[in-house]
Formats: C-alpha cells, sequence, structure tokens
C-alpha cells in the first residue's frame, strides 16, 4: 500500500507539471488550449525519435522539452493570437473551437505517423530500497524531475520581473497594462513556458511507464480536471489539487480499475464546479 501511494505522490507531481500549463494560458488569456496534451506528447514524440537515432539520453529527453516549447510558441502566434482579439465569452469560445480543432488535428497525425513509437526511459536498476520500502527509481526520477521544475518556476516567478508580471496580469490584465507591462509579450512568453513544462511532464511520463501518440487526450482532460478543482487562476491549488487527485487516480486504480477512476475523477470536478466553482484554493498564495 506504500508503494500505492508513493505512486500516487508522485503522479500528481507529474499532473502539476501539465496543469500549470493549462492555468497560465487561461489566468493570461482566458482561453482553454484542449490541445495541451498534444504538445506534450509532441516533445515525448520527439525526444523517442532522437533516441532511436542513438542521441544521448540526456539530449533527446532536452530536445523534446524544448520541442514542446516552440510548438507552444506556435500555437500563441497563430491560432490563440486570433483568439486574443476577440473579448470575454467570445475570445472564451473561439479558443476552445481552436485548440479543439487542432488537438483532432495533431491526435490523427501523431497516430498515423507514428502508431508504434513510445517514449519509454529506463534506469539501470528498476528499484531501490528506502526506510525499508521498496521504491521503483523510475518514481523517484519522476518526482526529482518535477520538484526541480517547480523550484526554477518558483523562483522565476517570485524572483524576476517577467514573473512578477505575469502574476499581475493574472489578477488583474487591465491594471497590469496601465503599469506598464507589455501584456502581449508576456503573454507568449507565458504559453511558451507552459509547453516547457508540457514537455518535461512527457518526459515524466517517460519515467514512470510510457508515453504514446494517443495519450494527448488523457493529458489534456486530466490537467483540465486538475484545474478545475484548484482553481483555473491558482497555481498554489493547482498544485494541492494534483497531489490529491493522483492519490485518488493510483488508490482507485489499484482497487477498481482504470474505468470507474475515470468516472470518480470526472465526479470530483463536477462537484467542484458545484459546491465551490471558484476552486480549491481561488487566490494566487
Amino acid at each position: 500500500m506504500t508503494g500505492i501511494v508513493l505512486d500516487g505522490l508522485v503522479q500528481g507531481l507529474q499532473l502539476a507539471l501539465l496543469s500549470v500549463g493549462v492555468v497560465f494560458v487561461y489566468g493570461l488569456g482566458g482561453v482553454l488550449n484542449l490541445a495541451h496534451g498534444q504538445v506534450a506528447v509532441s516533445g515525448g514524440l520527439v525526444a523517442a525519435l532522437l533516441l532511436q537515432s542513438r542521441w544521448p539520453p540526456v539530449l533527446a529527453c532536452a530536445a523534446g522539452i524544448l520541442f514542446a516549447g516552440f510548438v507552444a510558441l506556435l500555437l500563441d502566434q497563430t491560432l490563440l493570437r486570433q483568439a486574443y482579439a476577440r473579448r470575454g465569452e467570445e475570445r472564451l469560445l473561439l479558443g476552445i473551437i481552436l485548440t479543439l480543432g487542432l488537438s483532432f488535428a495533431l491526435d490523427g497525425l501523431f497516430t498515423w505517423r507514428y502508431p508504434n513509437l513510445a517514449l519509454t526511459l529506463q534506469l539501470s536498476s528498476p528499484y531501490v530500497r528506502i526506510g525499508g520500502i521498496v521504491v521503483r527509481t523510475g518514481s523517484l526520477a519522476v518526482a526529482g524531475l518535477a520538484v526541480a521544475a517547480f523550484l526554477v518556476l518558483l523562483a522565476f516567478l517570485r524572483g524576476t520581473f517577467l514573473g512578477k508580471a505575469i502574476r499581475c496580469i493574472i489578477q488583474n490584465e487591465v491594471g497590469a497594462w496601465l503599469c506598464g507591462v507589455d501584456v502581449h509579450r508576456v503573454r507568449t512568453l507565458t504559453v511558451a513556458l507552459s509547453g516547457l513544462l508540457a514537455g518535461v511532464a512527457a518526459v515524466a511520463q517517460g519515467f514512470f511507464s510510457y508515453l504514446g501518440p494517443e495519450m494527448g487526450t488523457e493529458f489534456t482532460i486530466l490537467s483540465l480536471i486538475v484545474a478545475v478543482v484548484g482553481g483555473v487562476r491558482s497555481l498554489t491549488g493547482t498544485f494541492l489539487a494534483s497531489l490529491i487527485l493522483g492519490l485518488v487516480n493510483a488508490t482507485l486504480s489499484y482497487a477498481v480499475g482504470t474505468y470507474v477512476t475515470w468516472i470518480v475523477l470526472l465526479a470530483v470536478a463536477a462537484s467542484t464546479l458545484l459546491i465551490r466553482p471558484e476552486g480549491l484554493l481561488a487566490y494566487w498564495p
């Protein structure tokens, strides 16, 4: 049981990497990016292709993460720009339609072009014993990767002008603009950052089990559930919700199977919208 709990926490950390990107894009631009999972998968597939070409694993994973950031940047400069030109519900709906269409297109491309490609990262020793508990080394790698990514992100958001500008725009876009913040530039950089984090999550999936070309939709749905439960404008809430839902996912998958687990996760998201629509932690810490 202890191993399942540890796996759940690790899954939660991976979910947090994915969901933070959704929160960033929605918080800064008012757009739900339904192609976020496909952005992550694109990075993972590039890493898998480079590993097949015998690139060193570290370089292949770094290239995959950078490619995911590039795809997100491309998305911002093309489809999302059309949505940003609108206001209110029109922006939200157009963003949903455009990114949903892109997700279908990328899913079709990935499964048609690379049906048998998968990213799997094997460590030399599959298990280690820590304090009498057998732990998968892959889980430790994912935990280390996620914690390092979040420490860098936290330092960036709290210690740099750009990070403070992002927090300012999430709280009040007009106020940030009046204070001299270049909203459009910050928004573009943040979408690219969300792609990089999605790429890290894809690499983490390779350590945990495998990443296939069909997993984009699953990633997007999971990240949306976490964002809804945690609060679509709250990074602290997203992180807390990721850990909770990671534990729920791991425990229920072991006890009752994946199908029932998905129903429970969606029920949790729906209940949150009914009871506390703003999420667990509605505001920035």
